[in-house]
């Protein structure tokens, strides 16, 4: 969360332009190889991808001091481990996911990612920190190899976990038809394509202010990063309320306006700490966003997560996992590329305060759509008897 941005802004004094360039690129791999990712992944066990690529991650952080006592650290290093990160997060995210409904009930997965955002609660607490102490006394590569430790020791927890997965066992068609059956199937979904068009918007938002807010702490606030790391404790806090609150007020008033609540939250957020002096009441609104960011985004994604999980049959779960994930991101990178823009030709102040302004517009314009406003419990998922003439009508004829 801290190590890798602040090693950029601190250590190599990139630009605004240069972090926007750094979010891009990690971002990269999701526009690339996601939906290709999801055919194969609907073929293979999911856990064990899921392992590998933790232990991939954790390679890539430890190479970041080697570079530096090596003097070859520069943002072309970083860039590259921006890759490696996203590409792992494109393929062994997507993976993680999938595990998750193969090991819980559909109608509790509101309350499964809830209980899952609220067990890395403490951690996002604690981590920050740690960080900030180690970044502090060792400087940002150093802290890195304690993320590759721990990183390990999460790949090695989840090869203990016992889980039987379920593989579709039908004869594997074409790749190319395998991955237009799941993009014809989101494509095909009213509720998913509405989804996948309010998640895109709220990417770009997030995107737009997450490549900026390290610099606006460091160059505007003139935070260390020991204080960064003390800010960044309250994600963990943020991330408690919404998940304690958030499966409450889901089921109270339904995860259609749930969702809604989310972007007016982390809009808001955003456009506070945009207007926010550079005193200690800045340094109070820069908490409040991170606070504000990650109980809305809880607030989000138990119920995007879930709402599109809970509408897809099993043997698609990783298609349209990937696809879903691909359609969000679409404007993400440009949303990097242009925070990063604003931040260096504007000012700081201009990134963020666009990010709160466009998320909002997107709460009033997502409360507008019926399809949103009414939805007030999961949807039963299509039957696969449907599924499979959806995979009819993409054969080529004669097959």
């Amino acid at each position: 969360m801290l190590a890798l941005p602040l090693t950029a802004a601190v250590l190599l004094q990139a630009t605004p332009t240069q972090m926007g360039m750094l979010t891009a690129v990690e971002l990269a791999p999701f526009l690339l190889v996601s939906l290709p990712s999801g055919v194969w992944l609907d073929r293979v066990r999911k856990l064990p991808v899921y392992v590998v690529g933790e232990s991939l991650v954790a390679v890539a952080a430890a190479s970041v001091p080697l570079a530096w006592w090596l003097g070859w650290l520069g943002m072309g290093w970083l860039y590259a481990v921006g890759l490696v990160m996203g590409l792992v997060h494109t393929v062994a995210g997507t993976a993680a996911q999938v595990v998750l409904t193969q090991v819980v009930a559909r109608e509790r997965l509101v309350e499964a990612h809830a209980k899952n955002a609220l067990a890395t609660s403490g951690a996002e607490v604690v981590g920050p920190g740690l960080a900030g102490a180690l970044i502090k006394v060792f400087g940002a590569p150093l802290a890195l190899l304690v993320n590759a430790a721990l990183l390990l020791g999460s790949a090695l927890i989840l090869r203990g976990i016992p889980i039987v997965e379920r593989v579709d066992a039908r004869p594997q068609g074409p790749f190319w038809r395998e991955l237009r059956v799941g993009l014809r199937f989101v494509l095909g979904q009213r509720l998913l394509l509405t989804l996948a068009g309010l998640m895109c918007v709220w990417q770009m938002c997030h995107y737009a202010a997450v490549t900026v807010q390290i610099l606006f702490a460091t160059r505007t606030l003139g935070l260390s990063e020991h204080a960064i790391g003390l800010c960044y404790m309250v994600v963990g806090l943020g991330t408690i309320l919404g998940s304690v609150y958030g499966r409450r007020i889901s089921h109270r008033i339904g995860p259609g306006p749930c969702l809604v609540v989310g972007y007016v939250v982390t809009g808001t957020g955003w456009l506070v700490l945009a207007l926010a002096p550079a005193n200690a009441l800045g340094v109070i609104a820069f908490a409040g966003m991170l606070m504000a960011f990650s109980t809305g985004a809880v607030f989000i994604f138990i119920n995007f997560l879930a709402l599109r999980q809970a509408v897809t049959p099993e043997p698609l779960l990783g298609r349209m996992t990937s696809t879903m994930r691909w359609l969000t991101l679409l404007a993400a990178a440009p949303g990097a590329l242009l925070g990063g823009w604003l931040g260096e030709h504007v000012g700081l102040r201009a990134s963020l305060g666009f990010a709160g302004g466009v998320c909002l517009l997107l709460a009033l314009v997502a409360w507008q759509l019926p399809l949103v406003r009414s939805l007030k419990r999961l949807p039963e998922a299509e039957r696969e008897s449907e599924w499979l003439g959806l995979e009819a009508d993409v054969r080529p004829t004669g097959v």
